[in-house]
């Protein structure tokens, strides 16, 4: 084993998406904790939405600003996906890019490092031939996702679009029979078919996967052992895995208005929804969503984004809606704090899209999980946590993703109700997950080990 007397510089460039550079963020403090110099490369807009973390006090990580060049189709100024529509997507991806020179000549003169960390720029790999590095393919979207979507065995012809059944159909030795999409959920993996700036999604990850020196995951082997060795296997090259990488709990109380609101209630009776900021729904499907925390009769904390279509949220609440429900629900679009959230005492129930960041941060917490995944990576996020770890339930949905108040109430009074023979289950499950999770020295020692495995290379 080589010494460790010697530290790493790794770099860090993530695609321009805060749900891509947070989550590489976290896993550079860790390593930066440890005496490694990290360097993290990001536009100035995507520095500035990381506020305190992006502080000199704030985070261990250092940071170099790199300029997001326009493209035609791309808005003027838009630096990352929050300044943009998700249909300009592949105008970012071609900004993203061309920044390729800039991200070159960073590393070769001023940062140097021994490893870059990259997900979506595929050309990461032709620099290390050039300036001289190792390469790590960090993925922070579950081992699940990259398995069932973007592995060789699972082919696209060039010539025509695949249909939505053999979209949903898993790729040949794909190791599970339970962490599946349906037949008509195909279209959710629809993405993988489309343009992301000059090169198709599946071949950009593709080449991203198949260049680097060594594949990284922000999972680990207790949730997703097979589908981490399926992945070594068919790229043919080591997997390295990071463990979930979940942040301390932020300092400071929970801001007093949430606080107070929530003390009012019992131990455990509280119903928290959050579906993160990229999860946009319709107004007619906000407008169902919230009358189904209404039938569920407990009180609610509904933490969403402003659904399209409206100027005010106060548009997408049915009539008499408020006046209802007054002094048991919150509506409310904007940030909240949602570890504090869920751990206060009063929170029983979190209900999430189940991005792989909630899904850790559910699996963490004492609350009942109940899942409303909207896009690819999500649903099979939502499939591991209710089919193959019977953690949570889902809300059933209809084959255009639609779901109905009568189908939201159910699945949170399923989780809810005392006595209940799934409630008990799932949460003897999820306490047994959690007492894995929050082991002494089980997150250290996915680190520890990541870093062993990074002077391997």
């Amino acid at each position: 084993m080589p010494s460790e007397t010697k530290k790493l510089h790794i770099a860090m460039f993530p695609w321009i998406a805060m749900g891509h550079v947070t989550p590489f963020l976290h896993v550079g403090n860790e390593l930066a904790k440890r005496g490694h110099t990290v360097s993290l490369l990001l536009p100035k807009k995507a520095l500035l939405k990381l506020g305190h973390a992006a502080d000199p006090g704030g985070s261990p990580v250092n940071f170099h600003t790199v300029k997001v060049p326009h493209v035609a189709g791309l808005p003027a100024g838009a630096e990352t996906c929050s300044d943009i529509d998700i249909t300009e997507n592949n105008f970012l991806a071609m900004a993203f890019d061309a920044m390729s020179p800039e991200v070159e000549a960073l590393l070769r003169d001023t940062i140097k490092p021994d490893v870059v960390f990259y997900d979506f720029a595929h050309w990461i790999p032709d620099l290390a031939s050039r300036v001289g590095f190792k390469t790590v393919c960090y993925q922070i979207v579950s081992a699940s996702c990259m398995a069932y979507g973007v592995v060789p065995a699972r082919t696209i012809p060039k010539d025509r679009q695949l249909t939505a059944e053999e979209l949903a159909a898993p790729p040949p030795g794909y190791p599970s029979s339970t962490v599946v999409l349906r037949r008509h959920e195909g279209m959710i993996m629809s993405f993988i078919g489309r343009d992301y700036g000059d090169i198709r999604f599946d071949e950009r990850m593709a080449a991203a996967l198949s260049g680097c020196d060594a594949i990284g995951i922000r999972t680990c082997a207790e949730m997703e052992g097979p589908m981490c060795d399926y992945l070594s296997e068919q790229y043919k090259k080591p997997v390295f895995l990071s463990g979930p990488v979940l942040p301390e709990v932020p300092e400071g109380p929970l801001e007093e208005k949430w606080d107070t609101w929530l003390n009012k209630f019992p131990p455990k009776s509280v119903v928290y929804c959050a579906f993160g900021s990229q999860v946009i729904l319709k107004k007619e499907q906000f407008t169902e969503m919230v009358l189904g925390f209404e039938m569920t009769g407990l009180p609610f904390f509904i933490a969403a984004a402003k659904p399209h279509g409206v100027e005010k949220v106060e548009e997408a609440l049915p009539e008499g809606f408020m006046e209802r429900v007054a002094g048991r629900g919150v509506v409310h679009c904007g940030w909240v704090q949602q570890t504090q959230i869920l751990s206060h005492d009063s929170v029983g129930c979190f209900v999430s899209h189940c991005g792989f960041g909630s899904m850790c941060e559910s699996l963490m917490s004492d609350c009942q999980i109940v899942l409303v995944p909207r896009f690819g990576d999500q649903v099979l996020n939502a499939r591991l946590l209710t089919a193959e770890m019977k953690v949570a339930v889902e809300v059933e949905r209809g084959e255009m993703g639609w779901f109905s108040k009568e189908d939201l109430c159910n699945a949170v009074k399923t989780v809810m109700d005392v006595g209940s023979e799934v409630g008990d289950l799932v949460r003897r499950n999820h306490a047994t997950w959690k007492e894995t999770l929050v082991k002494p020295g089980f997150m250290d020692n996915y680190i520890d080990n990541f870093v062993q495995q990074l002077y391997q290379l």
